[in-house]
């Protein structure tokens, strides 16, 4: 399913409509954080059914200007829901994202966090 600037596929999909699901879900909100907009297209794929068998393991990868990814979040193993678990991390570490890229990138011009080490 081709939508605004994604797409969504699947392996084992629940029904013919997840896809669909995903792209709405990933459209809803155009100005929101890449992450947050991808995340919220597993969220409404997995409410519209999601694949078939139980969903153990979830990721979120998002790359910019840099070298590295900007966001690399991951659940490898939940027996209940890992995308409820990606979404708890990327509520966690969407506040501390910018600060953490500015360190890498510009670590002389960085804020002190007051542990051993840092000056």
């Amino acid at each position: 399913m081709e939508g605004d600037h994604c797409i969504a596929a699947g392996n084992l999909l629940s029904t013919l409509e997840v896809p669909a699901a995903m792209v709405a879900g990933f459209e809803a909100d155009p100005e929101a954080h890449l992450a947050d907009r991808l995340l919220r297209g597993l969220e409404a794929g997995l409410a519209a059914g999601g694949e078939e068998g139980p969903v153990r393991s979830a990721a979120l990868v998002v790359h910019h200007d840099q070298p590295f990814a900007l966001v690399d979040l991951r659940c490898d193993w939940d027996e209940d829901d890992p995308v409820v678990v990606l979404r708890r991390l990327w509520t966690d570490y969407e506040p501390q994202m910018q600060p953490y890229l500015d360190r890498a990138v510009n670590p002389g011009a960085a804020p002190s966090y007051g542990v051993a080490g840092d000056r």
